[in-house]
């Protein structure tokens, strides 16, 4: 049997190739002619090149598949033009999901993100039931992949779509070689080169436990359900601390107010738009939402699918390891 797995070469999507290889399963990949491949270099895997906004590279992809993992998503806080969010996470995920139905795939697993959930105003753990609308999702990102999530949502419901939601938490980890967000933040923490921080929460899980909660949904999860495949809920200000403790080094004592942050983030986005250049470190709806604490509850994950989580200390030292063994920390 040929599996799927889209983002291969990615952060997540490499993880969970890695743990459906030691499941001796069959593994097919789906990666752009331009992505970076050092992830997924020398592994048993067969490779189709395409990508989600060229229906007819992915029909290559799904052609002879039983089963896809759609783990491949835009995940950018900021870009020049929000359209391009949209057309990946949003109708790539709709096209994806219909060349799948028609080729008689007959399990899905798709990579949705906590992004797409609601929060509680008082700080304690959300779950899968907590209300949310579109209304309450700050910036593209989280729009796009909340659209994303209700096309397959409507899919399962309407027409029969044999799909299972999972939603990670914020995974750190080896193998973040872009490196994400949180990983920048890994990174400058551990490298010294964060002497401020914001208040602000997230749960963090090991990557390679978000890839084996992933094969539990595949194994065990109920078509149409979702899963929050989570960790640990921690404040930055206790993250900080134990980055600190793993490097020995000092955590950052001075708490900076996010209002005051804003113009710096304005300012940022607008030279980046000018120079056709990367993703600002700091962003508007970055502020945004770290206003909120993203706290989550992995409960119906651990009842439902035997989903577990390694410690918090374990994820951050092999997320670090990683990163200066590949010279990130200089």
């Amino acid at each position: 049997m040929t599996i799927l797995v889209t983002g291969a070469s990615g952060f997540v999507g490499s993880a969970v190739v890695r743990k459906l290889l030691a499941e001796d399963e069959s593994v097919r990949v789906l990666v752009r002619a331009t992505s970076d491949r050092r992830n997924i270099e020398k592994l048993p895997i067969e490779v189709v090149e395409g990508d989600l906004t060229d229906t007819k590279s992915i029909a290559r992809a799904v052609s002879g598949c039983q089963a896809i993992f759609h783990v491949a998503a835009d995940y950018r806080l900021w870009v020049r033009d929000p359209s391009v969010l949209y057309r990946n996470n949003v109708q790539g995920t709709k096209d994806l999901m219909r060349i799948a139905m028609s080729a008689g795939v007959a399990r899905i697993i798709y990579t949705s993100s906590v992004a797409t959930l609601g929060l509680n105003k008082d700080g304690s753990s959300a779950d899968e039931d907590t209300p949310v609308a579109l209304t309450d999702m700050i910036g593209h990102y989280k729009r796009s992949k909340f659209l994303a999530e209700e096309e397959v949502r409507q899919m399962i419901q309407k027409e029969g779509l044999l799909a299972v939601i999972v939603n990670p938490s914020t995974p750190i980890g080896p193998r973040d070689i872009k490196p994400t967000p949180t990983g920048r933040m890994v990174v400058d923490a551990a490298a010294g080169r964060m002497p401020a921080y914001v208040d602000t929460g997230l749960n963090l899980v090991h990557v390679d436990d978000v890839a084996a909660g992933h094969v539990l949904a595949y194994k065990k999860g109920k078509i149409g359900q979702r899963y929050i495949l989570g960790g640990v809920n921690l404040t930055l200000r206790e993250i900080l601390i134990k980055i600190a403790e793993i490097t020995r080094r000092r955590a950052p004592v001075i708490r900076l107010p996010q209002n005051l942050l804003f113009p710096l983030a304005y300012i940022s986005e607008a030279w980046a738009t000018l120079t056709n250049g990367n993703e600002p470190r700091i962003t508007v709806d970055g502020l945004k939402m770290s206003k909120k604490l993203m706290f989550f509850s992995s409960e119906k994950a651990k009842r439902e699918l035997g989903y577990q989580f390694q410690s918090v200390e374990q994820a951050l030292s092999d997320a670090i390891e990683w990163f200066r063994v590949n010279d990130y920390l200089r």
